[in-house]
């Protein structure tokens, strides 16, 4: 009877050293039992926490020494916040219900909020301090390029079911998910769309021909010819030179192709688009109007 006892007293000592030993995760206080939604570290000390209250409205927690201890920050909104994405110590933007944009450049001592969407948004990645993208309801999907001051709403997402996250890892791959299995996928950042076939006609010369119609909205086709089976890129700039969107980036038989991009996202003006194919290379020029 005594060695009985002796042995569960063992056992349990046993599975308490091992439980503590393989312990991946721990508690840490985090000051309140309001609802955590959404969170965001940009080291292994900074990091902050959005959510909301019993009544709905946004919270946001704030730590710099790894969640030692937990800060709450103003932030102005009686709305609640359900995802939150920083890209350094200072540059941060939370989202939430009703459409809510808070934007802060300090580190969330101030936070400012940004012209409202039109639907909740549950989810916002940021790669850089201008490039962002936030889901919500519906599949929604708002993006901006100048850290917030627009959001532009994309309507090419193929879906309306709800989307609860969002992940970027440079400005034009990510990643979308939601109900219902949904997972979306761009590799242009979602601001435009293309659509490419081949021709049934064999060139004999290397060609880029003018874009049709020119000027476009929204969409525009642009036939290239490669005589040879070459390296293709097909690049898309603005008009100070910054790299809008690359149509296409592969290797390509010899043939005659036509692509249509859309680009109903991007505001008027001048664009160019350049061909690189071995050591061939043109540039054209097109006019986005609307």
């Amino acid at each position: 009877m005594i060695a009985m006892e002796i042995l569960k007293h063992t056992l349990f000592f046993f599975l308490l050293v091992t439980q503590i030993c393989f312990a991946q995760w721990y508690l840490q206080n985090s000051g309140t039992t309001d609802y955590l939604i959404g969170v965001s570290f940009t080291d292994a000390n900074n990091g902050t926490v959005v959510g909301y209250n019993h009544i709905y409205k946004g919270i946001i927690l704030r730590t710099t020494n790894g969640g030692i201890s937990w800060t709450k920050q103003i932030n102005g909104t009686t709305q609640s916040l359900l995802g939150v994405s920083f890209t350094d110590v200072n540059n941060g933007t939370a989202v939430g219900a009703g459409g809510t944009i808070l934007r802060t450049t300090n580190g969330g001592t101030n936070w400012t909020e940004q012209t409202s969407v039109i639907t909740t948004l549950y989810s916002v990645s940021f790669t850089d301090s201008n490039n962002g993208t936030a889901v919500g309801r519906y599949g929604t999907i708002f993006r901006t390029t100048n850290g917030g001051t627009n959001w532009t709403e994309q309507t090419r997402t193929g879906t309306y079911n709800f989307l609860y996250g969002v992940s970027f890892t440079d400005a034009n791959n990510g990643w979308a998910v939601g109900e219902i299995g949904t997972i979306l996928r761009t590799t242009n950042g979602g601001a435009t769309f293309v659509e490419e076939g081949q021709i049934d006609e064999m060139p004999t010369e290397f060609l880029l021909s003018q874009n049709f119609p020119n000027p476009f909205n929204p969409s525009t086709s642009i036939q290239y010819a490669v005589s040879s089976r070459q390296f293709v890129k097909l690049t898309v700039y603005d008009l100070l030179g910054r790299e809008i969107e690359t149509l296409v980036n592969e290797e390509k038989p010899a043939g005659t192709y036509e692509i249509t991009w859309y680009s109903e996202n991007l505001p008027s003006g001048v664009y160019f688009y350049q061909l690189k194919a071995g050591s061939y290379l043109e540039t054209k020029k097109m006019l986005l109007m609307k």
